[in-house]
């Protein structure tokens, strides 16, 4: 599908709802992203019943990302995405690619142990390498910068657990930089922080276009694509599981689940395993030319406070900016616009006034321990879950463990160890409780 100028999609956008309320219309852009990725769209909607050897629900990072590498390793592959592809976490992303996870890599070897510890630490260290590497070998275009992403010290209390993460990474000899108070103005435009961390390995993207484009390159090695289809359930027939969808059934050998934070009832509890949070954005008009000194590198910067807040300047010289929470009111009005506002004025107090052209939210899912969980279902029946926000390095990297998974690797080759399914009861309420919070953090920045 031809992708439609900006403008025009911004005009569309404005005929189906008020700017920052709920997308009524299912063709209504999501995010900037979705709005300015040049990667065009993939709508191929299911025509009736099929067979593969990979059944994929969910048309993000991991979906597509299984979908290649499955059609790479000459399995059958085929995606069913409810919405379209990119709808949920993926289209909505930050669009930071960062390194690891966020334990540093001392706590990841505590909670994974001497076996699996190192070996997550060096596949999630090494995530945004392999990213960048299906970007440049399938040619994506996804606004890519090699630039490194920075976390801020917000306090003297940030900067000292910063110093602790740099001499780990610096003892495994990884590409990251302790940045004093006085470089962090450099490197962002703004005297706000206590220090930071700059890490070589990462980067930022479009998060929409490199999605859309894992999808291209996964239907050029072969994999079916199909968009506008929910699967209602799944069940056993024999060797084989019947995907059942509101367009008909898909036969498959292997199903797996790719749908993060945006499960649902398809699989009893799948949804209930994490706590659900959200993270809104807002990005503004382009800045001028007189504002080239605010992150000049480009380098996407989030925060070490307890409610986090992240910033980055996009290929077209928006500024991004976000936190824990939902939308309140929208891009033009309301709460988080005036927390958008208030931010940048803190930050940049001679950007002088600032106008907004989109904001959106998106749902993260965090484990207890906040790292990722890869659990076999039943048999033949995978889902990797529980990204705590690093959606396009984990979604990337599990993809590719899915494939071969099912190609035939040993589990215990696995970055982490499969695991049972294990719910948190208190998620539900969790949730409401930290948006509650989150929502009271906006007015508190807001006055």
């Amino acid at each position: 599908m031809q992708r439609k100028p900006y403008d025009s999609l911004v005009a569309e956008r404005d005929l189906y709802q008020p700017r920052g309320c709920p997308r009524m219309n299912p063709d209504s852009p999501i995010s900037l992203w979705d709005l300015s990725a040049e990667e065009p769209d993939l709508r191929n909607p299911m025509t009736g019943d099929a067979e593969t050897d990979v059944a994929i629900v969910g048309g993000g990072f991991t979906g597509l990302s299984t979908a290649l590498h499955c059609a790479e390793q000459g399995l059958d592959a085929h995606v069913l995405e409810a919405k379209h592809i990119g709808f949920g976490g993926s289209g909505r992303n930050v669009g930071l690619v960062n390194a690891g996870v966020w334990h540093p890599p001392a706590a990841v070897r505590k909670k994974l142990g001497d076996t699996y510890g190192p070996r997550f630490i060096k596949r999630f260290g090494d995530g945004p390498a392999q990213v960048f590497d299906l970007i440049e070998k399938h040619q994506i275009r996804c606004e890519v910068t090699k630039t490194g992403t920075i976390h801020a010290a917000h306090a003297p209390s940030g900067f000292k657990d910063l110093q602790a993460r740099h001499a780990e990474w610096a003892r495994l000899g990884e590409p990251v930089d302790l940045l004093s108070a006085e470089e962090m103005v450099e490197k962002t435009g703004t005297n706000v922080f206590h220090g930071g961390l700059l890490d070589h390995r990462a980067g930022t993207i479009n998060p929409m276009g490199y999605c859309r484009g894992l999808a291209r390159a996964a239907k050029s090695a072969g994999a079916t694509i199909t968009t506008g289809v929910r699967a209602t359930n799944l069940r056993r027939d024999g060797q084989d599981w019947i995907v059942e969808t509101d367009k008909g059934t898909v036969r498959a050998k292997y199903v797996v689940l790719g749908t993060n934070a945006y499960s649902d009832t398809l699989w009893p509890n799948l949804s209930r395993v994490f706590t659900m949070i959200r993270y809104f954005q807002l990005a503004t008009k382009p800045l001028k030319a007189d504002m080239a000194h605010i992150l000049p590198g480009r380098q996407g910067v989030w925060d070490t406070g307890q409610i986090m807040f992240s910033i980055r300047r996009d290929a077209h010289d928006r500024l991004v900016i976000g936190s824990m929470g939902t939308v309140v009111g929208s891009v033009g009005r309301g709460l988080s616009h005036r927390w958008a506002k208030k931010q940048l004025a803190r930050l940049f107090p001679e950007l002088g006034p600032v106008e907004f052209e989109e904001a959106w939210h998106g749902k993260i899912a965090m484990t207890p321990d906040h790292l990722p969980r890869i659990y076999q279902l039943a048999p033949n029946l995978l889902t990797p879950i529980g990204y705590n926000g690093r959606g396009i390095t984990t979604g990337t990297i599990f993809g590719e463990c899915m494939a071969k998974l099912i190609a035939g690797m040993d589990p215990a080759e696995l970055p982490l160890p499969m695991t049972e399914l294990s719910t948190v009861p208190t998620a539900p309420i969790m949730s409401r409780l930290y948006q509650t919070a989150f929502t009271a953090n906006q007015v508190l920045k807001s006055l």
